[in-house]
């Protein structure tokens, strides 16, 4: 017996192989991305780069796995490799401190990764995320939006083309229409967003340029992460 023999029992021997081969890259490590992270190397996925340009904050601890009051101030792409590690110290982790879009892209080689999953919150870096992946012919998941949703039942996967009700991916349809991206596998929420408690923060504390912040709980961008990772086991071992 070793640490994956329970996801052996359900998945086969041959599937828990094609994920030890497997890398993923991971892009943006927040309140969904830090959960398909950890949920991949709990399931046997052998290489993991880690892409966030930010560090671990305060108001993180509220939503995201990484985010602890011993991990403070730490970039969120070192403290989930460091956490990884410790899950599992065979995974070959990479942990890099960038911002991902147009102006990085050439940083990144997607010849590598098997599968992509983006979690970041800019539509520009989303779009040149999917543009870059589509181009290497590499699989990507892209998550819509998760702030200012209570109801984690109502995620489902879909192709951006079949989306309804969250703003996000009526964007993301309209952009990638533009150009010439047919399908994109995404997850999304049929949850109207509800509206946030201006009263609940004062001017002082949102962060310098912003004029508001969504709202977000521990159990929804938790879901959205998990369902998302189970997408990712399941391509990689069909």
């Amino acid at each position: 017996m070793d640490q994956y023999s329970r996801t052996a029992l359900l998945l086969g021997a041959e599937a828990m192989e094609k994920l030890k081969n497997a890398t993923v890259a991971v892009f943006g490590l927040g309140g969904v991305g830090g959960y398909v992270a950890e949920a991949l190397a709990r399931s046997g996925v052998g290489a993991l780069e880690l892409v966030d340009h930010d560090t671990i904050s305060v108001t993180n601890l509220n939503r995201q796995l990484f985010a602890l009051h011993s991990t403070l101030g730490m970039p969120k792409a070192e403290a989930a490799k460091q956490r990884i590690r410790d899950i599992d110290p065979n995974i070959r982790v990479t942990a890099r401190q960038e911002f991902y879009g147009p102006d990085t892209a050439k940083d990144f080689y997607f010849s590598q990764y098997d599968y992509v999953v983006d979690a970041i919150d800019t539509v520009t870096g989303k779009l040149a995320l999917v543009t870059a992946a589509q181009l290497a012919n590499v699989p990507i998941i892209s998550s819509m939006g998760t702030g200012n949703k209570l109801d984690p039942t109502r995620f489902q996967i879909a192709d951006i083309t079949k989306t309804s009700v969250c703003p996000l991916a009526r964007i993301m349809r309209k952009e990638c229409a533009k150009r010439g991206i047919r399908h994109l596998k995404v997850l999304f929420s049929t949850e109207d967003p509800l509206p946030s408690d201006p009263s609940a923060i004062t001017d002082e504390e949102l962060p310098e340029g912003r004029r508001a912040l969504p709202g977000s709980v521990a159990f929804v961008p938790s879901v959205a992460g998990l369902i998302i990772a189970g997408e990712v086991i399941r391509d990689l071992t069909k």
